[in-house]
């Protein structure tokens, strides 16, 4: 929560999409009545004041100067020169920075950029957006900025699966874009949430759904964005005081799309701006203009510059996406302003005794305004259910009678032992209930034969991306399994006192400790805990 003062202070949330971006703001003040609103102004934009995103776009030249960003992107004299002077095109490369995930087509990123770059630069061009927006919408606009700059606060969105690595990286990418400085005051006013988060807070800020809620019932939110689809469950805790939710099931996301012939990229972008949001029967022809009149091609069903494609076929293209939310309620995200997608889940979730509501406008910017009542109204999500299976790559013993170990070749541990290695060691599973005040921990023990290799303990923490509901070893599906973080322990005050122990091999010192995983507000931690002269140290 931010805190009130005797200036003005400002909340500005950031919701960089796949395919889209938008922000919203709150200035605060002595005696004013906090109010979100979006941006509504960026360079190049059409439409100027009714639309709340911008493409998440970036032109670079050939020296990884920015060139062009947003809706500039989209102008036909930026396009030319873009083709002319072989500048390279930044989209989707919010993807690159989430985990690795071989089934999604992310286009490559410019050859003089990473993802953390990519990011850095379109947090900076929104920040200028942002700045420009103020100045320009109230009076005295510039001595206002100057007043809110140096103490502004900033939510930042994030996918459902994405955790503390992830947020680790787009606070970089902040400090970077120079929205805060790179000291411990500029790192806490950075702050995240889920997208599935920001959703609900827009629709209960929005008074939507509030009976049920109240009445202990859940709530399906589904964000049809540009590019993803994200479903978020979440019901009100019975009996807290407040706005106390839980996530009732694990958030899925879903990549939609399709190919055309021809000019991809430009009848792609005219669909999405038009014939997707107006689409309602398959029984009739779409249109999707996208040319000059002169335009003719009988054999591909293009007509003075339209490309025609029948409804049955425009159906199509949405039935994935269709799919995906009625599988899995709210209809947030720029998709959702389809009247065909609205319609067609209202009646196919009729005959399940489910409702489904959307928001009356903008709710493209249900995200992004979300962010902000995030920060201002904080309502808690007591527990969340776990994205994938953590733990810690560690040895097992061999067992000669498991016909899986004699497929293995065992190593010697420190006391002589046959150990196999490469085993997975899970701590978390995937899809458990999980709350801010649970710890979930396992016991191991380390062994050397030099007592001194045990004064500092280095734990990878792991995890397992894919769908065994119990893995075993991290060499098979080994590009399911990656290292989030690694923990390191100064344990030189205990290792003294370790009893020397004898085995095959001699002499041998063992220390036992505890792996310990917790969940914060967003995001996953863990500590080495062990005992030391009958005290628990971490």
């Amino acid at each position: 929560m931010v805190s009130s003062g005797s200036t003005q202070k400002c909340i500005l949330g950031i919701d960089i999409g796949t395919t889209y971006a938008g922000m919203s703001y709150c200035l605060m003040g002595p005696g004013s009545i906090p109010e979100i609103l979006p941006v509504t102004r960026f360079p190049a934009q059409d439409h100027v004041g009714g639309d709340s995103k911008i493409p998440s776009v970036i032109y670079y030249d050939r020296a990884g100067r920015v060139k062009a960003c947003g809706a500039e992107t989209l102008q036909e004299s930026v396009v030319e020169q873009a083709i002319d002077d072989r500048w390279e095109k930044a989209e989707w490369f919010k993807l690159h920075l989430g985990p690795s995930n071989p089934l999604n087509q992310v286009p490559a990123l410019p050859t003089t950029k990473n993802a953390l770059e990519v990011f850095s630069d379109f947090l900076q061009y929104l920040f200028h957006c942002a700045k420009q927006y103020i100045v320009d919408s109230y009076p005295n606009g510039s001595a206002l900025w100057v007043e809110l700059e140096s103490s502004m606060e900033f939510v930042l969105t994030h996918p459902n699966g994405w955790g503390g690595v992830q947020q680790a990286k787009m606070r970089r990418a902040a400090i970077r874009a120079g929205l805060v400085p790179d000291t411990p005051h500029g790192h806490s006013r950075i702050h995240f949430v889920t997208e599935g988060e920001a959703s609900l807070h827009f629709c209960v800020m929005n008074g939507l759904a509030t009976d049920p809620l109240q009445l202990g019932k859940g709530v399906v939110i589904i964000d049809a964005g540009g590019g993803t689809i994200d479903i978020s469950s979440y019901r009100k805790v019975p009996g807290a005081e407040g706005d106390v939710f839980e996530e009732t099931a694990r958030p899925q996301s879903k990549l939609h799309g399709s190919t055309y012939a021809g000019d991809v990229d430009h009848i792609a972008d005219c669909f999405d701006k038009t014939t997707k949001l107006r689409f309602r029967r398959t029984d009739s022809w779409q249109y999707i203009k996208f040319g000059r009149p002169s335009d003719q091609d009988e054999s591909l069903n293009i007509f003075n510059g339209q490309l025609r494609l029948s409804g049955e076929i425009v159906g199509g293209f949405f039935r994935p996406s269709f799919e995906a939310i009625f599988q899995s309620v709210f209809l947030v995200g720029g998709f959702a302003a389809s009247d065909w997608l609205y319609s067609e889940l209202k009646m196919c979730l009729k005959d399940l005794g489910l409702d489904i509501s959307r928001p009356d406008s903008y709710v493209n910017k249900a995200v992004s305004d979300g962010a902000v009542s995030y920060l201002l109204r904080h309502i808690r999500v007591l527990a969340r259910i776990s994205q994938h299976t953590y733990g810690i790559e560690s040895l097992t013993p061999f067992d000669a009678n498991n016909p899986e170990h004699r497929g293995r070749k065992p190593i010697t541990d420190a006391a002589g032992d046959l150990v196999l290695p490469k085993m997975f060691s899970p701590i978390l599973y995937k899809n458990t209930r999980v709350s801010e005040t649970q710890q979930y921990r396992q016991h191991y023990y380390k062994m050397k034969n030099d007592p001194d290799g045990l004064n500092l303990v280095r734990i990878h923490i792991m995890c397992y991306r894919g769908q065994d509901p119990n893995p075993c070893w991290t060499d098979v599906e080994p590009e399911q399994y990656s290292v989030l973080f690694t923990v390191h322990a100064d344990t030189s005050e205990i290792t003294p006192i370790l009893p020397c122990k004898f085995g095959a091999n001699g002499a041998y010192y063992c220390l036992e400790i505890d792996v310990v995983l917790s969940f914060g507000l967003t995001e996953l931690k863990a500590e080495i805990s062990w005992n030391e002269n009958g005290v628990e140290k971490r």
